[in-house]
């Protein structure tokens, strides 16, 4: 639920680590357009300086001097920062988070206020040591530092020293496991670090019982910012004594893929080797970069995520940010995610100086649109609460001092540190929110209503002046040749769609239709030579796009399948073929032939429901009068059903493809013997009257 946007809000940092605060002794009264009550506050990179507003002020102008232990300046007083209304939602307590400044010097701080171009009296300074990098020199894993630290912002972390550095955070601490998800196209490895305390869980599917989140740090290889915050965030994960790092990683399990694009970083492009531009191949998957990441996303099943960027409009806010926009996306993701934004992000940005506003502020033009490609649209479609995090790529207006290029630098990585920890935070506290939100979300997709939309974007009103700029999200509402009002039970594929070689993917070899499909997890049913890939799933948003002659950038052009039953039927009922049924109502008992398949929506069954070799069972938003057995069946999805009577799974093979019983109410007993893999409930409980037995103990 969106949070009121708050009116007032103290001031203070969150993650800092060391807080120093300096305030300057009393003095005789102050001329009235004087800056009064400066103070200094000390967190990882960065100070948050805060005073009393002045009395029709139009902005702010923040000066640091660098000075020695005994407070006598070693430089020329600097002009480091302004503030302006537009920066936060708090113009009661305005504050300044200035970074760019080598960690662990310490400066004398002034501000002084503007009335139009006319220049006020400063403030009486603030002197004060700023906090060292992380970890203690002497410290086993806490003395660990990336290529970027040592060279104090002067070179990026190489891959090679990226390499060795998370391993020696592997090797010295219990709370973290490196694994590899993949290889990028030149063979770099991929690597994800996962950290949880006291250990983090052993497997993909115990991970995915912590509800985790994921940050991925590095999907355009020349934008590096967000990568050395990843690194410098894992080192503190790994090692930090403090409670809430501690307790953070007691309720949750933080997934880190520092360099998906190794080698667009080796060679600081954009693109990876092939000059594909990764971060529009989430949904497509023709890179094995993005591969194992959608892979990951599929085995790990983060509820949350961020995905970090750099943005080149130097007009904009030190951090744009963006949910999900695609209006496939179920309304609790896309409200889940602003929440995660206005109702946090602003707030605490206006505590800590951060100017956080939505991507495109101020003069940000058609940016962010919806495109299923982007990776916030593709976890949005996936039911993962998220969003994108540019980084202001250059200081602009408001950061003058930034022609230097380790300032600019170290003013993005900190920045980057302090969203990402914020993150964190907000997972912390709303992860009730947040799991509420995906099982609403899966449950809605899964129910196959509504129309569906090829591109469009939810809109983004402009949160209140004067905060956060001038320029909310452009519209981008869908074209009227792009919506599917009727949408199908499923989509048909013939084999040669299904498995026929591609040649869309690096050296002009492609993985195939059905390797993409497996690596999101889609469950199809095969009967024959046909391929059915139905709607009633968990991502029916995404899968569309993907397989409609609509789709704008699509991997094949399915049939649409469209409901074989509604509407009333007396008498048993014998399942052969592929049947769909909708909104329909059956009295008598159901059952499936070996080699069939019964996809049901809406639909009630007033007698028992059995299948035993079936090709597929996949019921959604439906209701079963009677006992249900399903046995030897290839595929199986059961996902907010009402089943009065006792169920089986049993003897069921379904490959790499576990069966899903999820948010379904058992009024009897529920029995799982023998199925390979074991069943799952994609963290989603269900409700049973009666002993739950095996393999479906825990679901």
């Amino acid at each position: 639920m969106r949070r009121q946007r708050p009116t007032l809000i103290a001031v203070s940092t969150l993650i800092a680590i060391t807080l120093t605060t300096a305030a300057p002794a009393p003095a005789n009264a102050a001329p009235p357009d004087q800056v009064t009550a400066l103070t200094a506050h000390q967190a990882d990179g960065y100070t948050t300086l805060a005073w009393q507003p002045v009395d029709g002020a139009t902005d702010y102008q923040i000066e640091r001097t660098p000075v020695d232990a005994n407070g006598t300046p070693t430089g020329a007083p600097t002009i480091v920062g302004i503030w302006r209304p537009n920066r936060q939602i708090n113009q009661q307590a305005p504050t300044f988070a200035d970074a760019g400044y080598n960690p662990g010097d310490t400066f004398q701080w002034r501000v002084r206020a503007r009335t139009g171009t006319t220049e006020q009296p400063y403030s009486d300074p603030v002197t004060a040591t700023t906090t060292a990098p992380w970890g203690n020199p002497t410290t086993p894993g806490e003395q660990l530092r990336t290529g970027w630290e040592t060279t104090h912002a002067a070179q990026y972390t190489s891959d090679t020293d990226e390499y060795a550095y998370t391993a020696a955070i592997d090797a010295l601490s219990d709370r973290v496991r490196v694994v590899e998800l993949g290889r990028t196209v030149q063979n770099r490895p991929i690597n994800m670090m996962v950290i949880g305390h006291p250990t983090p869980a052993a497997t993909p599917e115990a991970v995915a019982a912590t509800a985790p989140v994921a940050i991925n740090c590095n999907v355009h290889g020349n934008e590096p910012g967000d990568r050395e915050a990843c690194l410098i965030m894992a080192r503190q994960l790994a090692f930090s004594t403090d409670p809430r790092i501690t307790d953070l990683l007691s309720h949750t399990t933080v997934l880190i893929v520092p360099t998906i694009n190794g080698d667009g970083r080796a060679n600081n492009t954009r693109g990876n080797s092939t000059g594909q531009d990764l971060n529009r191949d989430y949904s497509l998957i023709r890179q094995p970069e993005t591969t194992a990441y959608i892979k990951m996303v599929r085995d790990y099943r983060p509820v949350a995520g961020y995905d970090g960027h750099e943005f080149g409009n130097s007009r904009a806010g030190d951090l744009p940010m963006l949910p999900p926009r695609h209006q496939n996306v179920a309304q609790p993701i896309f409200d889940q995610s602003q929440d995660m934004i206005e109702g946090h992000m602003y707030a605490k940005g206006a505590e800590a100086g951060w100017w956080a506003c939505p991507y495109g502020c101020e003069g940000g033009g058609n940016v962010g649109l919806s495109e299923e490609t982007i990776l916030r649209n593709t976890l949005g479609l996936k039911n993962v609460t998220n969003s994108l995090l540019e980084l202001r790529s250059s200081g602009g207006q408001t950061r003058p001092d930034e022609g230097n290029t380790a300032n600019n630098r170290r003013r993005k990585t900190y920045s980057a540190l302090w969203t990402f920890h914020q993150f964190l935070d907000y997972h912390r506290a709303d992860r009730a929110d947040i799991l509420k939100a995906r099982s609403e979300a899966i449950e809605s997709q899964a129910a196959n209503t509504g129309r569906l939309v090829f591109r469009g974007s939810r809109p983004i009103p402009a949160h209140p002046a004067p905060h956060p700029g001038d320029s909310p999200p452009p519209l981008d509402a869908p074209p009227a040749d792009l919506i599917l009002d009727n949408p199908p039970c499923a989509y048909k594929l013939t084999d040669a769609q299904y498995n026929g070689a591609r040649t869309d993917g690096p050296g002009g070899v492609g993985t195939t239709v059905a390797q993409r499909i497996a690596a999101h997890g889609w469950k199809v049913i095969t009967i024959g030579d046909d391929h059915y890939v139905p709607l009633n799933q968990p991502e029916r948003g995404l899968i569309p796009l993907l397989l409609d002659g609509k789709g704008v950038e699509k991997l094949t052009d399915g049939e649409r399948i469209y409901p074989t039953l509604t509407g009333r039927r007396n008498g048993p009922l014998a399942v052969t073929g592929f049947t769909c049924a909708d909104d329909a109502t059956i009295n008598g008992p159901v059952t499936v032939r070996a080699g069939a398949a019964l996809v049901t929506t809406a639909t009630t069954i007033s007698g028992p429901l059995t299948a035993t070799g079936a090709a597929g069972i996949l019921l959604a938003d439906s209701t079963v009068n009677g006992p249900v057995r399903i046995a030897a069946t290839d595929t199986i999805s059961i996902i907010d059903a009402t089943i009065a009577g006792p169920v089986d799974l049993s003897g069921n093979t379904t490959g790499t493809d576990a069966p899903v019983l999820a948010g379904t109410t058992i009024r009897g007993p529920l029995n799982c013997t023998g199925n390979n893999p074991t069943p799952h409930n994609l963290g989603i409980a269900n409700t049973v009257h009666g002993p739950r037995t095996t393999q479906c103990a825990a679901l």
